[in-house]
């Protein structure tokens, strides 16, 4: 299957090319760059121009399909009006064209960002046993799919920079920093605190809240780990079993792949309906004769 597979967050919009299935490339577009809008439509034309021709297409059709996953809704349009205007094509926007690809236990579904959603689909999907998702982002979202493969929800905080801004533009003397690795976890100046605070803080609420679902499981839930900032934690988290880069990108290929089979099986069983339908007909003449 041929899919370009985009990821549209807060801050960045990712951008995955699967050709027959095999990953080709995963780019990543920062929303408040002067030159995103050129940048991602370059880009959109590079990927969909590697997808083969339809055979006997007049209109030199490629054989894919462009399939989106957004918590941005004015990205969300940029994205559609691109891949309309310079490639001919539709997108297909999961959560609207495409169904959620996993079993939501949640009070209100629609709701919840799609990025958890096939974030937890993906993770589900090869662990195939409970598991905590957490992504570490613009936002910090940990969630818990149950052994079912049911998405239970989850909490969502502050991410390092956002955390970062808030220290800042609250008080009237911290300054703005970019949170890495503390060398001490003691700050031995403002800076060194503001750090120290906000790095361990996340490391904190993903042990903290990794307990409290296993306190609900009755059991240790398999965590998996993502997100432009996850890197930072990695020497400060044993407890975790995964680290994986693109989770959402790869999530929104799953998301469409279990769709398309989906509607493969409602076709078949369609024709099964038709042809026992057919049958009594053919019966019915017959008597009848």
């Amino acid at each position: 299957m041929n899919i370009i597979a985009i990821d549209i967050g807060n801050t960045t919009i990712k951008i995955g090319l699967f050709v027959e299935d095999s990953e080709r490339f995963i780019r990543a577009i920062c929303e408040d760059e002067d030159t995103a809008t050129q940048k991602l439509g370059d880009l959109l034309s590079e990927a969909w121009n590697q997808f083969p021709v339809i055979e006997g297409s007049r209109e030199s059709k490629r054989n894919g399909w462009i399939v989106v996953s957004s918590v941005q809704d004015a990205w969300t349009k940029q994205v559609e009006t691109l891949c309309r205007d310079q490639l001919g094509e539709k997108i297909f926007l999961i959560g609207r064209d495409v169904p959620l690809p996993i079993e939501m236990g949640v009070e209100n579904p629609a709701a919840v960002g799609t990025d958890r959603v096939v974030n937890a689909a993906a993770a589900f999907a090869v662990i195939e046993d409970a598991c905590v998702v957490a992504d570490f982002g613009t936002a910090v979202t940990i969630d818990l799919v149950d052994e079912n493969g049911v998405f239970l929800g989850g909490v969502i905080a502050p991410g390092f920079a956002m955390g970062a801004k808030a220290l800042h533009t609250g008080t009237s003397k911290l300054p703005l920093i970019d949170v890495t690795v503390p060398i001490d976890p003691i700050g031995a100046n403002t800076e060194e605190a503001m750090n120290s605070g906000l790095f361990y803080s996340a490391v904190g609420l993903l042990r903290v809240i990794v307990e409290k679902f296993a306190e609900q499981l009755g059991r240790w839930p398999q965590t998996v780990v993502t997100g432009g900032t996850s890197r930072l934690l990695k020497g400060s988290c044993d407890f975790i079993d995964s680290w994986v880069d693109d989770l959402a990108v790869r999530g929104v290929v799953l998301a469409y792949k279990k769709y398309m089979d989906d509607q493969a099986e409602i076709a078949e069983l369609d024709q099964k309906n038709r042809d026992i339908i057919t049958k009594k007909q053919i019966k019915r003449r017959s008597n009848m004769n």
